[in-house]
């Protein structure tokens, strides 16, 4: 059976991994840039899946949460790296989000 995996849980799991078999943390700098590579293999998937493009011999079995965790991954080492606690960031951006936008959405005509 899955065990569901909690963010913190997931960040912990990420920095053991990177100092037990990954060596050490790649810079900010370079993650960040691998991070944008990895969005960029997302959309990739995403406009061949959902968009016009056909898919290319290259991207045949591709999967998308594949890209998404990959995405994910980068984000976390990112997260640990600058001492981002992502569940109280995530927390806090539900809170700003829902005090800002709590009637923004439901006012929107294009969403009706």
């Amino acid at each position: 059976m899955k065990k569901d995996l909690t963010i913190a849980e997931a960040q912990a799991q990420v920095d053991e991994w990177i100092k037990t078999i990954g060596v050490r943390y790649f810079n900010e700098l370079t993650n960040m840039t691998i991070l944008t590579e990895e969005v960029g293999e997302l959309a990739r998937i995403m406009a061949r899946k959902y968009g016009e493009q056909s898919f290319k011999e290259s991207d045949k079995g591709a999967e998308l949460g594949d890209e998404m965790a990959d995405v994910l991954w980068v984000l976390i080492c990112l997260a640990n790296q600058t001492g981002v606690d992502l569940t109280e960031a995530l927390q806090k951006n539900i809170e700003k989000k829902t005090k800002r936008d709590k009637d923004r959405h439901k006012d929107n005509e294009k969403l009706k």
